[in-house]
């Protein structure tokens, strides 16, 4: 039989991944790890590569399907077997032996579920055994499963009797997060309708799973940053011919975070269900969007960087996102999240916690205000609003004002002469 390619684990904690574009079709005869497929998924996008070197014999994922970890995508014909077929002498068999070796491989292939099969089969009650699989030697696919689900829905509501005022009222029963709801909404003649595909699906079920499991808290605070705008006015033309990219003032926000995140260790860390696991290094998350999606790679061991360097690493990253080419190794292993939502002119957001992390900073848009200086003097200053998201079961109150009080002081007290970005 030809060889099973499934869908790999492109990444930490991925458990699915949707198929974009197939780059090969049957017939086509390819070699190990040369690339078949591209697979988008809620970490990355990625090239399926080859487990083995012969030909296409059969695709059976669609494009733009979206797959388990582990479900079947296609079928090939390895080198060896091939081999092996043309070493074989034909001897000549017997009806009846033929059609119990063939019958075996179908009861073979018929039990072999894939995870997909096997959680709806759970979630609607359905007998596998008595299923008839329309896959390759009778193997049960998930499009079997749906379209007894969907029968088994039409007879009921064939069957299901006009209600009439002695019946007695039956409260309706709303699905939750984790099932999917029978009726959609149905757009009119003049809405346009988006499938909900890729990674903006899985940016749903990621914010979903956030809300769901995290009990998000927040707190904000007003920092004057007059002398760091100064600063940084002063110094980015120079900068820009001297490096070749601009400096913007989220590099200057993250180290701050990060002075205030040795102070404070324990913001630095992750859920682990039973446990806080407080994270050694700090790994800083930024969230860079592109038109229909956004993505947050992570600026490793950032404590080790000047500002001159995180901001070297923040251009190469967005980069990497506006051309397609991050890899799964850059967004992995982010210890704290830092948003840049003022870069859209955004004054105050409650932004949702990049799971597991404990908390998420929104550095808002700078703007002038009049401001009550020392001695009642009114003065026209540059402020920021600072925006912490944090998961109430790891960090309280407390902690977290004294987390961002750090931050604000260290921003309010920037000293040019003293500063060095490299």
């Amino acid at each position: 039989m030809p060889e099973e390619i499934k869908m790999p684990q492109l990444g930490e904690s991925v458990t699915e991944g949707t198929i974009t574009k197939w780059l090969v079709e049957p017939g086509d005869k390819v070699n190990k790890y040369d690339p078949i497929a591209e697979v988008m998924t809620d970490k990355v996008n990625a090239e399926v590569p080859s487990s083995y070197k012969g030909t296409i014999t059969e695709i059976v994922a669609k494009e733009d399907e979206t797959v388990q970890v582990g479900d079947l995508i296609c079928y090939m014909d390895t080198e060896q077997k091939t081999e092996e077929k043309a070493k074989q002498v034909e001897e000549p068999k017997k009806p009846v032996q033929a059609q119990e070796l063939e019958d075996s491989g179908n009861s073979t292939m018929k039990k072999r579920y894939s995870p997909a099969v096997m959680r709806l089969s759970q979630e609607h009650n359905i007998d596998l055994s008595r299923v008839g699989g329309t896959g390759r030697s009778g193997r049960i696919t998930r499009k079997d499963i749906e379209r007894i689900i969907r029968s088994e829905k039409a007879e009921a509501s064939a069957e299901k009797p006009q209600q009439n005022k002695e019946q007695k009222y039956v409260p309706q029963q709303y699905p939750t997060y984790d099932q999917k709801p029978e009726e959609k909404s149905k757009a009119d003649v003049h809405d346009i309708e988006i499938p909900v595909s890729g990674v903006r699906k899985a940016i749903a079920a990621n914010m979903v799973k956030s809300k769901q499991e995290i009990p998000h808290a927040w707190t904000m605070v007003e920092a004057d940053v007059t002398n760091l705008v100064s600063y940084r006015n002063r110094v980015k033309n120079d900068f820009k011919q001297k490096e070749g990219f601009s400096i913007t003032f989220l590099p200057f926000f993250i180290k701050a975070v990060i002075e205030a995140l040795k102070e404070f260790p324990q913001i630095n860390s992750v859920w682990g269900g039973d446990r806080i696991i407080q994270k050694k290094d700090i790994h800083i998350s930024i969230a860079v969007a592109t038109e229909d999606a956004l993505y947050v790679p992570v600026i490793k061991n950032a404590d080790e960087k000047s500002v001159k360097g995180i901001a070297k690493e923040i251009n190469e990253l967005a980069e990497k996102v506006r051309t397609g080419k991050l890899s799964g190794d850059e967004m992995k292993g982010g210890t704290f999240t830092v948003n840049n939502t003022g870069s859209f002119g955004s004054v105050q957001s409650m932004p949702i916690i990049n799971h597991p992390q404990a908390a998420i900073l929104s550095v808002e848009s700078i703007n002038k205000k009049p401001v009550v200086m020392e001695g009642d003097m009114i003065a026209i200053r540059s402020m920021v609003n600072l925006c912490l998201s944090l998961d109430h079961r790891i960090l309280d109150g407390l902690v977290c004002g004294r987390f961002l009080a750090s931050i604000k002081e260290k921003l309010e007290t920037f000293n040019p002469d003293k500063e060095n970005i490299y």
